[in-house]
């Protein structure tokens, strides 16, 4: 048999490690491999994070227009009690927002949405801190649920209700002379009934809420937010409602047909104004206006919580129109991103009532 000859030093040299040069361009490589994985992780969480801003904008901008729009299409309802008792002087001065007796709530009732174009002439019971040149709106209207009934709140004393008689004999005639008593809790007897003229009527609370942009979100954070000042029988509570929201505008339609103790309304607007305090019209205006109003066309402007990293926003945004009806636009800049919500709302509980058959 014939033995190979081992050649010195070939089995070191099979089993040698890498070169210098070799390690250096594997290390290399590696860095660019980590490097790439890296800028797209990072680029992958940028977009997410951006993404999970402009979800929550989103979000925020339909619900301030899901409140307004909610509150709007409830102004003016007092469960079963008609407003045709109830005087209401044409071309008369706007009610006060700040009243605080049951007479001046009475007077009040017709008057379902009240508005201060640009936040001019707000009165004092609404915070003074809300951004410059944003619509204020105000909402009168009863609860929807009676008090003490199902999950709605037990009557407290000290607080607006208003109980209606559903009783014959006191729908006809009741102290003092209307068929229901609308005062604090506490202060007289909520004496009406239900049909059977001995079970004692339900209440339900009087509401005056009023919404405008302030330039915090009242935790001392400088996020514009969507605030609402609510009445509770003797002051103001405040309630940070949707941040993010930088401007409100509303319009509405004003049915002049006629006023609402008079023949001729048919509830559908005949005008829009952004201004129905101030509308000069012949046969409905002041008061009028304000009490013939059927349907409002809200506009927001929702931005972005956080800045977004080399974003500037050079956009000008329409945000409805002034009450010149020439279109209103803002040009906010700065690093948010930012959307316009806007919608038409019927005010149904003024326009229902106001509606003629044909």
């Amino acid at each position: 048999m014939k033995v190979m000859n081992r050649i010195p030093g070939a089995t070191r040299r099979a089993q040698a490690g890498l070169s210098l040069v070799e390690l250096l361009i594997a290390v290399t490589l590696g860095l660019i491999l980590m490097a790439a994985l890296a800028a797209i992780f990072a680029n992958t969480s940028a977009a997410r994070t951006e993404l999970e801003r402009n979800a929550r904008q989103i979000e925020n901008g339909r619900y301030a227009m899901e409140v307004l729009s909610e509150d709007l299409r409830l102004a003016g309802f007092y469960g079963e009690q008609p407003l045709s008792p109830v005087p209401l002087t044409s071309g008369g001065p706007a009610p006060d927002p700040c009243a605080l007796t049951a007479a001046e709530w009475q007077a009040a009732m017709p008057v379902a949405v009240q508005h201060y174009d640009g936040g001019a002439g707000t009165p004092a019971c609404i915070d003074a801190t809300r951004v410059p040149g944003t619509d204020v709106i105000v909402i009168r209207r009863a609860s929807t649920c009676e008090a003490g009934v199902d999950d709605c709140a037990v009557a407290v004393n000290g607080q607006p209700y208003i109980q209606v008689a559903k009783c014959a004999l006191e729908t006809a005639v009741a102290a003092p002379g209307l068929p229901y008593v609308f005062e604090r809790m506490g202060a007289v007897p909520f004496n009406m009934h239900l049909r059977d003229c001995n079970t004692p009527a339900k209440l339900r609370r009087y509401l005056v809420r009023a919404y405008y942009i302030a330039p915090d979100n009242g935790n001392g954070v400088a996020i514009p937010t969507l605030m609402r000042r609510e009445f509770n029988g003797s002051g103001w509570e405040t309630q940070p409602m949707v941040e993010g929201i930088e401007y409100l505008n509303v319009e509405y339609g004003i049915d002049t047909t006629g006023n609402i103790l008079t023949a001729g309304p048919d509830g559908e607007p005949d005008v829009f104004t952004a201004d129905p305090a101030n509308l000069v019209n012949a046969t409905c205006s002041g008061a009028c206006a304000l009490s013939s109003i059927t349907t409002a066309r809200v506009t927001v402007l929702a931005r972005n919580l956080e800045s977004s990293a080399g974003y500037t926003d050079n956009k000008t945004y329409n945000v409805g129109r002034d009450n010149t009806g020439l279109e209103t636009t803002v040009t906010p800049g700065g690093p948010y991103r930012r959307h316009v919500y806007s919608g038409m709302v019927r005010i149904v509980n003024v326009a229902e009532r106001r509606e003629k058959p044909l």
